[in-house]
């Protein structure tokens, strides 16, 4: 037997390291991501050296992270329960991916991970495991051992020589955390209590909003295909879009969210998340659609969201439908070309302006309060009575103050008098036209049923 890891080094993945080869007496692979948490990562190899692992493989992930990961979430505006741009949630499927693609390359034939019981990572990474390679097989420690608390781990790690850092020691980490290039995630410890609010110094990457600078910062940020290529001019790749965004964001204080999610495995819980590059991300790809997006296919984009959000929290990214609907989302992006400016102040992002030269939809010509040169005639409109009937089949929008019916409905279960209304024919000699067939003229569901039902009943006689 061969195992892959996952494995960053620190405490918890220290520990399953040991574990792993002292309950299954097994060769231990251990891959460490390099997706932008900010950590050195050599101290993972020399760890994973002390305790005899022969095959250590630390990459450098970040630009596939932010390139086929982060860049195509953002093209569908996707946030979780409103709130949550699903820092974590799209991280976990890379790290699947690799952990799988090194298994084939070295011969193993099980993977593991260090999630816990309770979380959704768990989840995540499974999810990812099955899609990719069906046959694998997946040992999750947290499942199986009796290791159940931290202080058990820190024992654990004592009897067996395993280096422990500082800050695992006496009252152990303020917070369980989480960081790659996209966000930085706390949870735990007083964070379990939502009506506490979080302590100031639990925040790494933002400034306290009120003590950000106060002179607003602008920046500008061109897009091709849906996709940031540029900050405030200069050409950039992903990965360093993001690093970048994350800088000036940070600076000025934005991108701090508490939440409480509805986890997968069936709890509510309690988060804190910074995601400064992130916020202002979604904030600009939504300007720049308002003016290259067709109206309908901005809503239909809208309507989808939720669902291709919900699909990347849930560990779904490798689904037939997160790739259908990704199809979608992608065809969308072709026309979303052109530069945005923003505006950040005080934990705040405003969008102050957006332009397109080839592929915007907006018609100063049409939209302007001014004469605009026969650009719209105001006078070529629908006739807006039709469009009106869902709203005067609501009983309660036909009453005026004294009570009475402005007009019948056209769905009402009672036979009017005539199957043309009195504000019917007004509008007939106001403007000499009589109103669309479909609301004057059309007899109603109830009366047409009688009608019906006199000519098919018989008549009876009493015997």
């Amino acid at each position: 037997m061969k195992i892959v890891l996952a494995y960053s080094g620190g405490l918890d993945t220290s520990v399953i390291l040991k574990w792993l080869q002292d309950t299954y007496r097994c060769d231990v692979v251990t891959f460490t991501a390099d997706i932008g948490q900010g950590e050195e990562l050599e101290p993972a190899r020399a760890k994973a050296k002390a305790a005899g692992v022969q095959e250590i493989y630390i990459e450098d992930l970040r630009e596939e992270f932010v390139r086929d990961f982060v860049f195509p979430m953002f093209r569908a505006n996707a946030i979780y329960e409103g709130e949550y741009l699903l820092g974590t949630s799209i991280a976990r499927p890379l790290i699947a991916k690799r952990q799988i693609e090194i298994a084939r390359e070295t011969g193993a034939d099980v993977v593991s991970h260090g999630a816990t019981g309770k979380g959704n990572d768990q989840v995540r990474f499974e999810m990812g495991y099955y899609a990719l390679e069906p046959g694998i097989r997946v040992i999750a420690p947290w499942r199986e051992w009796d290791l159940t608390s931290r202080e058990k781990l820190l024992a654990y790690a004592e009897a067996h020589a395993i280096p422990i850092e500082m800050k695992h020691r006496g009252s152990g980490a303020p917070y369980s955390m989480d960081a790659n290039l996209l966000h930085i995630s706390y949870e735990g410890r007083a964070l379990e209590d939502p009506a506490l609010e979080p302590e100031e110094d639990m925040w790494r990457w933002t400034v306290p909003p009120e003590k950000a600078p106060d002179a607003a910062e602008y920046l500008e940020l061109d897009y091709e295909r849906g996709d940031i290529a540029a900050v405030n001019g200069k050409a950039m790749t992903p990965a360093q879009v993001l690093t970048e965004l994350n800088r000036l964001g940070g600076g000025h204080g934005v991108g701090r969210l508490d939440l409480v999610e509805n986890r997968y495995v069936g709890m509510k819980s309690r988060g804190c998340y910074e995601t400064p590059g992130g916020t202002i991300m979604l904030k600009a790809h939504r300007a720049i659609e308002s003016i290259c997006l067709d109206r309908e296919v901005a809503h239909l984009k809208d309507e989808l969201m939720p669902r291709y959000a919900s699909l990347i929290y849930n560990g779904y990214w490798w689904s037939p439908e997160r790739k259908m609907l990704q199809t979608m989302i992608d065809a969308s992006q072709v026309p979303v070309n052109g530069r945005v400016r923003l505006k950040l102040y005080k934990g705040n992002v405003m969008v102050v302006g957006r332009e397109s030269k080839a592929d915007s939809l907006f018609d100063p010509a049409i939209a302007t309060f001014d004469d605009g040169r026969g650009a719209y005639d105001q006078k070529v409109t629908p006739d807006y009575r039709y469009h009106a009937r869902p709203c005067a089949a609501n009983r309660e929008n036909r009453l005026c103050p004294s009570g009475r019916e402005y007009i019948p409905c056209p769905h009402s279960t009672s036979s009017p008098k005539s199957t043309r209304s009195k504000s019917a024919m007004r509008s007939t000699r106001r403007t000499g036209r009589s109103p669309p067939a479909s609301i004057s003229r059309a007899p109603t569901r109830a009366s047409s049923t009688r009608k019906r039902s006199s000519r098919s009943m018989p008549t009876t006689t009493s015997s």
